[in-house]
């Protein structure tokens, strides 16, 4: 089975309740695997308010999670080193290396977050 690693502004629309999200995170029901990073987690934790953790708990449990473990960080490492082009964050090299590691697509909104080409990338509007 194929996986997909789901960033987490994919997730996030889907909580606020934007159509496109949530048709995409239904379509990979019966077809992949649909992970998403443990930074993941932390990024929507951090916006996340009170009344909106059972929702958001729910959503997480149903994905398969990524821990960052060290072939990631080696990985994220060498993405925030190499690319010169454009101002990236470790949550986002974080995010990619753990696509990269695990063999998964990376499902987006924000493809410009992530300009590295030895990942799959699929923009969810």
């Amino acid at each position: 089975m194929k996986n997909i690693l789901i960033d987490t502004d994919v997730l996030i629309n889907f909580l606020r309740g934007k159509e496109s999200a949530r048709d995409y995170l239904i379509s990979l029901q019966d077809e992949v695997t649909a992970c998403c990073s443990v930074i993941t987690v932390a990024e929507i934790h951090a916006g996340m308010k009170e009344h909106e953790r059972p929702m958001t708990d729910e959503l997480i449990d149903s994905l398969t999670l990524v821990d960052i473990n060290r072939d990631i960080a080696e990985k994220a490492g060498l993405y925030k080193r190499e690319e010169k082009k454009q101002f990236l964050e470790l949550p986002d090299c974080l995010i990619a290396a753990s696509a990269f590691v695990i063999g998964a697509d990376l499902a987006t909104s924000n493809g410009k977050h992530y300009p590295m080409d030895d990942i799959k990338k699929i923009i969810v509007k």
